[in-house]
């Protein structure tokens, strides 16, 4: 059945909608960008225009020209906002620090989160970048947009806000680069109200929820991450616009243990879609692979002659717990040894897949180098079926927020608490037991450390007893 949002849904016509006609969108000539110079003097930023990768410099001189070329009663903030903006980044680059400064809280009535106050400190050198606040719009599962949606929003932010937006951040949301504050209210309300849109998530509180592509398009998806991330950014609204939290708290939900949103890497809590039964092989696709009738990696790398595909070199000995062998012609996979790399799936698509016993494993404790350094999530629960409204998903988020709530410090993530206060105590919290999974490196560094009332016969031994079962 096909994922359904729960209320209706307004469809968005550009023509009934759009504030600039398509000559004041168009209104430069590519001579006139070549001959146009922005109104400071930019040496290093033009240096970074170089070279063959696009350039955020280059496409801000468009914006640039564009702005200066429209009326001034066609934007609600100063045209120079862009060249004002290049020359305070240059003006950074000379000085070795940053010229923004936070400058207390700013945001929208009713949110704690969404907006994140910025201004200027050389404000008599660049007037019309003063205020830069940023805003981040919660971006649609797997971000599935239309032209017109699209449209709408460069539209709406060319006339309040800087015209300059990235898509997308790492916290997944569109972002809206430099407005005034007066502009705040206004924006919201034509989020809210014309494009069925709400502000993401920021500071100490629930970010933005970001999926994958999910069952929309992915065939190895293993639960459908839109639904799932749909139903949790409604479920925890006031979590996502009123921070009340120690620090930031991501969810991520991966299809598959592919990861395509990066999930264990980027965030606190980890979902990615796995299967707990076998590895579902199509033998006659296995022998075609072999006999060069199908193309290996779906045809990924068919750039240069690599030769004949090798399954021994190309598959079963890239397999990490070597669970894979063959038996003449016949694939077998040792499947309790299985780690669910995927690679042997992404090698060979048309014949291996997924299994048909889907859920997701759930990871904790992700998180970028900000106190203690990069940590991958931990894996925790390494199956759990998922069915909406999803209560026991919530139910172990509820568990880990009043845990770290009470005793996460200030600016601590939840790694970061479970590194400080151990495994061991994160898994009281969950109320689940160790497994050996949970132990990284035996005899070394292991996670996992035993209670006196878990040993059978506590720490106190006979050494008489012991030898009474083993020869001297």
């Amino acid at each position: 059945m096909a994922f359904e949002p729960r209320e209706e849904q307004t469809k968005l016509k550009y023509q009934e909608l759009r504030i600039y006609s398509d000559e004041e969108l168009n209104n430069y000539t590519e001579d006139e960008l070549k001959s146009f110079k922005v109104k400071h003097n930019i040496p290093d930023l033009d240096e970074l225009e170089k070279g063959p990768w696009p350039s955020f410099v280059a496409d801000s001189k468009r914006e640039a020209l564009r702005r200066h070329k429209l009326p001034e009663d066609r934007m609600m903030i100063k045209p120079e906002v862009v060249e004002d903006m290049l020359g305070q980044l240059q003006l950074s680059f000379d000085h070795g620090e940053t010229h923004w400064k936070h400058g207390g809280i700013v945001g929208v009535f009713g949110y704690g989160g969404g907006v994140i106050g910025r201004y200027s400190d050389m404000q008599d050198t660049f007037p019309s970048i003063a205020h830069f606040h940023t805003m981040r719009v919660n971006q649609p599962a797997s971000k599935f947009y239309d032209t017109d949606y699209l449209r709408t929003i460069c539209d709406l932010w060319e006339y309040r806000g800087s015209g300059m937006m990235n898509m997308h951040g790492s916290t997944g949301d569109i972002i809206f680069l430099g407005t005034f504050t007066e502009q705040l209210e206004p924006i919201f309300f034509e989020l809210g109200h014309v494009l069925q849109q709400d502000l993401g998530g920021s500071g100490s509180n629930l970010r933005t929820p970001s999926c994958c592509i999910g069952k929309a398009r992915c065939e190895w998806s293993c639960y459908d991450t839109q639904e799932m991330c749909y139903e949790l950014t409604h479920f925890y609204q006031d979590e996502l616009h009123r921070p009340a939290f120690p620090y930031k708290f991501k969810f991520k939900f991966d299809g598959c243990p592919n990861g395509c949103v990066a999930s264990i890497a980027r965030s606190d809590m980890s979902f990615i879609g796995n299967w707990r039964d076998d590895i579902r092989i199509d033998q006659a696709a296995v022998k075609a692979y072999m006999g060069g009738e199908i193309a290996p990696n779906g045809g990924a790398h068919a750039g240069r002659d690599w030769g004949k595909f090798d399954i021994q070199k190309e598959v079963i000995d890239l397999c990490p717990t070597s669970c894979m062998w063959m038996e003449g012609d016949t694939l077998k996979i040792d499947d309790k040894e299985c780690t669910r790399c995927m690679h042997c799936i992404n090698v060979m698509p048309q014949a291996l897949r997924p299994g048909k016993d889907t859920g997701v494993s759930l990871l904790f404790g992700a998180k970028a180098p900000i106190l203690e350094g990069a940590q991958m999530s931990v894996l925790t629960i390494p199956f759990m079926k998922t069915e909406p409204p999803y209560d026991n998903v919530k139910e172990v988020v509820e568990k880990v927020w009043d845990w770290w709530m009470e005793e996460g410090k200030n600016r601590e993530r939840l790694g970061e608490l479970i590194q400080r206060y151990g495994i061991p105590k994160f898994l009281e919290v969950l109320e689940i037991p160790p497994m050996p999974q949970m132990v990284t490196a035996p005899r070394a560094n292991p996670y996992i450390f035993w209670k006196e009332e878990d040993v059978e016969g506590g720490w106190d031994r006979s050494i008489d007893d012991y030898r009474s079962r083993h020869a001297r």
